[in-house]
């Protein structure tokens, strides 16, 4: 890819005299092109949402990510006016002028869009003049507001969770000593005991240390490292499928949301299973066994997960129409030991967690009342598709 700033004769050239002011000129709708065709394979491999303008501001190029971001097909677009895109785009054109003004990159903070189907983005918008693949024009580059708050979040998340996974290891096994030898103190004690009905006490501490100890080892699991085999997604989210309706049979109803043509991930199946069994679970107990549960899947491009940019990937999506995740719990609902539910244990969403991060995924979590969603964000491997 070949990115050269416009010269400033070039800059010239396109502007007019208008009470002393310098303004874009730009040509007539289609006079740039030609019959050339624009082709940058170094633009479809970024990240980063890109649109490229011809002078008289008609899209020339949209790359897969200003697709995913926008949620617009290329075909539909290009040759289009840039106005007939975004029906707002008074705020960008005019970053576009500030830019041809300067002959450099202009950046335009907190710019909202409507698309011609009406969906609003806030965003942030760096306009750069350019000459690429023989083309003058503009390179009009996107930063979703969201997407950068959501990745800081996933960061700050995950070291978080890799300090609590310390911690709990260290506290786990320091607990673990002691009720071996309060369990052996109680069995020594009950064969000492000469009344029978003393026993009853002996029985009680040796119960509440076994209930400890079975705690203390699902704090500790899983240990095992995955077993990656070829997997179709939808064989696990048929499986906890069936097993969630077999647990609440009357009142909850699962509805199916599935994208069939999902190509085939690497993941362990028993350990997927149950990261989307305990999230499902934990969704029927919300709506405590009355509502509705959609089960989703789909394919989104140009994910950054754990730090690291995956062109594909694919979303498993538990949507539920209960109460809601207390906001004063968003933020903490995957540390261990934090319940919303009366009588929660608090570790199914903390090993759905640790599943799904030893396959370099990530989970998300969206929450008002009536409506949560848990997505499940999981990689797919070069060549998969």
């Amino acid at each position: 890819m070949v990115m050269v700033p416009r010269s400033d004769a070039a800059v010239q050239n396109d502007t007019v005299s208008n009470g002393g002011s310098a303004v874009a000129r730009f040509p007539l709708h289609g006079e740039a092109l030609g019959d050339k065709q624009f082709k940058s394979p170094g633009l479809d491999a970024l990240a980063t949402a890109v649109l490229f303008l011809a002078v008289d501001l008609t899209v020339v190029y949209a790359n897969p990510a200003a697709e995913n971001l926008f949620k617009f097909s290329s075909r539909n677009i290009v040759g289009h006016a840039l106005g007939e895109v975004f029906r707002n785009d008074s705020l960008l054109s005019t970053a576009i002028h500030h830019a041809t003004e300067r002959n450099c990159s202009y950046l335009q903070h907190e710019l909202s869009l409507t698309t011609s189907a009406q969906e609003k983005f806030d965003v942030s918008c760096t306009v750069t003049p350019a000459e690429i693949a023989g083309f003058d024009g503009y390179v009009l580059e996107f930063n979703e507001h969201h997407q950068q708050l959501r990745i800081a979040r996933e960061e700050r998340l995950h070291d978080q969770t890799e300090a609590s996974r310390w911690l709990i290891r260290n506290l786990v096994h320091e607990i673990k000593n002691p009720l071996g030898g309060l369990r052996g103190a109680a069995q020594l004690l009950e064969r000492e005991l000469e009344r029978p009905e003393l026993t009853e006490y002996t029985q009680v501490i040796m119960k509440e240390a076994d209930r400890l100890q079975t705690l203390m080892d699902r704090l500790l699991t899983p240990q095992r490292l995955p077993q990656l085999a070829p997997l179709n997604i939808h064989e696990a989210v048929e499986r906890v499928r069936s097993l969630v309706l077999a647990e609440f049979p009357d009142g909850i109803r699962i509805h199916r949301e599935y994208d069939v043509s999902l190509p085939m991930i690497e993941a362990d199946k028993e350990q997927i299973i149950q990261a989307l069994l305990n999230i499902v679970r934990n969704a029927a107990q919300a709506l405590k066994g009355t509502g509705d549960i959609v089960l989703g899947t789909r394919v989104a491009r140009q994910v950054t997960l754990a730090r690291k940019l995956h062109r594909l990937v694919v979303m498993i999506q538990v949507a539920d129409n209960g109460p809601g995740v207390l906001e004063a719990l968003r933020d903490k609902i995957f540390f261990p030991l934090v319940s919303g539910r009366e009588g929660g244990t608090g570790l199914g969403l903390t090993l759905a967690q640790n599943i799904i991060s030893q396959h370099q995924g990530a989970i998300e979590l969206e929450s008002e009342p009536g409506r949560t969603r848990f997505t499940i964000v999981l990689p797919l491997r070069p060549g998969s598709a």
